[in-house]
């Protein structure tokens, strides 16, 4: 979508919204994501909201194509999971599925801060995780075995080309010796479907309010009726990176992590436990190892970094844990001495 799209289409959106439109729209990209152009609209009496379409190639090095209607996909969870837990979302104050847009609240930064921007500045508040492993696992909860929200996001298609083709198919083509486990734990993902996946619960799409800490979940662009065990594997992954890299937070994070899946896990049925915690232990190392040598790799890791997830990462590959406990122990014994206080 190109900028002089946007005073073509929004106008019609906006009014189709109920929104007064007295006066000139004042149009500025935002930036931070890399599957979907981004503004702020703000009105002439200064109301705000964001606009975001979703791209059909994303912005990464590698050629990584995804259908654009995983929108209304996006919007569907968005609904979905404010209605499970009030304030879990932002608002999808209209959609138009034809141009792929959806029109948001926007939240603005002197009111939410963004968790990995405080993560990477070594602020690791431990009411956070617990916060947002609460309001996943509430989503997890009320849809569990719903098959109308699994005829609703019947996304196989989109999942894969989101989430388990660029992150684990392509891993098993760069890592050869590991491709056995690896497309196996991808074949076991994509045909467990038990309930709402956002399928990107990173820091980077979770803001946190200032005034009451509660986390607000963005871009459920890879939103699919699926493996709830992915969410959590997903969120988890990216505390441990910041782990790596952050060492003033480092035992934090781990102690945080270890946190997050108690609290997350506690809203499923005993008997689903031990399953559910084993498949999120056999997709942790899998996925640590994506953010290095798959098609995204995170940003922030040096080549020393990326070196210590391979050696943490590849023999918990090979030989899968049963529990999320063996992953955090082999991680906190890799890590250099002095530098988890």
């Amino acid at each position: 979508m190109s900028v002089p799209d946007w005073p073509e289409l929004l106008p019609p959106l906006l009014r189709r919204a109920g929104i007064d439109l007295s006066g000139p729209l004042e149009i500025m990209p935002l930036t931070g994501g890399v599957s979907s152009d981004i503004v702020r609209v703000r009105l002439a009496d200064k109301r705000s909201y964001c606009a975001k379409r979703a791209l059909p190639r994303l912005k990464v090095a590698s050629d990584w194509q995804a259908p654009p209607e995983r929108n209304h996909y996006e919007a569907g969870w968005l609904r979905r999971a404010g209605e499970i837990v009030p304030g879990a979302a932002p608002e999808v104050i209209a959609e138009d599925e034809a141009n792929g847009i959806l029109l948001l609240d926007y939240l603005p930064p002197e009111d939410y801060r963004l968790w990995k921007a405080e993560l990477l500045a070594g602020r690791a508040d431990p009411s956070t995780p617990l916060a947002v492993a609460d309001a996943l696992g509430r989503i997890h909860a009320a849809t569990l075995h719903d098959p109308v929200v699994a005829d609703a996001f019947a996304t196989d298609r989109l999942f894969d080309a989101l989430r388990l083709d660029p992150y684990l198919r392509t891993l098993a083509t760069r890592q050869p010796g590991l491709a056995g486990p690896i497309l196996a734990c991808l074949e076991e993902t994509a045909a467990t479907r038990m309930a709402l996946v956002h399928g990107d619960v990173s820091p980077k799409n979770i803001l946190v309010s200032v005034h009451d800490r509660r986390p607000v979940l963005l871009d459920a662009e890879c939103a699919w009726y699926g493996d709830p065990a992915f969410d959590a594997a997903f969120c988890l992954n990216h505390l441990l990176l910041k782990a790596v890299h952050v060492p003033a937070i480092r035992a934090g994070l781990l102690e945080q992590a270890a946190a997050f899946f108690t609290t997350w896990i506690s809203h499923f049925p005993t008997p689903l436990r031990d399953e559910t915690g084993r498949r999120v232990a056999m997709l942790l190392p899998c996925l640590m190892l994506a953010r290095v040598d798959g098609k995204s790799p995170v940003e922030y890791l040096d080549a020393a970094e990326q070196q210590s997830v391979r050696d943490v990462a590849m023999p918990l590959i090979a030989e899968a844990p049963a529990a999320i406990g063996a992953v955090l122990a082999s991680l906190a014994a890799h890590l250099p001495e002095g530098e988890t206080e």
